[in-house]
């Protein structure tokens, strides 16, 4: 496989990302022909997950508003992910054009977009580094040099906790951010799960995930939960996808009369 052009140096081509496959299946066009071959074989057998990915990119844009809104203007993005359209910084700042964004990712895919797409951008930046260290994050003189942490800061973990295994201690990770943040921060969660009625085919799709090294843990709402000890849940607390201030911005499709059904769960908490 020839590699891209726009592929940095050192990254295996041959290897497929989560982040990558999460970018072709909302249609970008940052990612490898392994990744588009790994994506196509989980829509195989679960034709939703375009639309489940959506929805969950509809919800970020909704809980940035409403952070933006409610007087933050800090953003720390962990698990970012590849550029698309409506990025944090550009959602926020649609509000307050002042608004500040550390985005965070383990993929050099990701963070090279990120830094081509910012640019010379003074109040955003990319950093290559792995969430599973959040002191070292926050710690890292770039963060420390655009966001002040004695004031209230939004940390995003946005479809990125279900590729954390238990035996990396996701909850012990998310309370070192907690313990480390101001009061008045907040904490943004997307999870997938498969509570209820999964819709057909998620098992296997999870499967082909967890074959290409992308394994991912559904959890429980009540395990979701969890991830906010200690923070104060904005209503309507700890919810499905869709159904989350659905009314704030158009989903992108209708709203599923089953939305009980929807494979993941949304939270948006504040730190008292």
């Amino acid at each position: 496989m020839d590699r891209p052009t726009w592929a940095p140096t050192g990254v295996d081509i041959l290897r497929p990302a989560s982040s990558r496959m999460y970018d072709y299946m909302l249609g970008g066009s940052h990612n490898f022909q392994v990744d588009r071959e790994v994506a196509d074989q989980a829509i195989a057998h679960m034709p939703e997950l375009p639309f489940v990915l959506r929805e969950g990119r509809s919800f970020l844009r909704r809980a940035v508003r409403f952070l933006v809104e409610a007087g933050v203007d800090q953003f720390l993005d962990l698990g970012s992910g590849i550029p698309t359209v409506g990025n944090v910084h550009e959602v926020a700042r649609q509000v307050n054009p002042a608004a500040r964004v550390v985005y965070v990712d383990n993929d050099p895919i990701a963070v090279a977009h990120s830094r081509a797409i910012l640019g010379a951008d003074p109040r955003a930046i990319a950093l290559e580094a792995d969430l599973r260290h959040p002191l070292q994050i926050l710690n890292n003189p770039q963060v420390r040099g655009l966001l002040d942490v004695t004031r209230p800061v939004a940390v995003l973990l946005v479809a990125v906790l279900h590729f954390v295994p238990d035996s990396d201690q996701p909850t012990q990770i998310v309370r070192q951010l907690r313990d480390a943040v101001a009061p008045g921060s907040y904490l943004v969660v997307a999870h997938s799960t498969d509570d209820g009625a999964a819709p057909a085919g998620q098992a296997s799709a999870r499967g082909v995930y967890a074959r290409s090294g992308n394994a991912v843990i559904a959890r429980s709402q009540q395990q979701v939960a969890e991830f906010f000890d200690g923070w104060e849940l904005v209503p309507p607390g700890v919810v499905r996808v869709p159904l989350w201030h659905a009314t704030d911005d158009a989903p992108v499709e209708a709203v599923p009369a089953d939305a009980d059904r929807f494979p993941g769960y949304v939270g948006v908490a504040r730190l008292p």
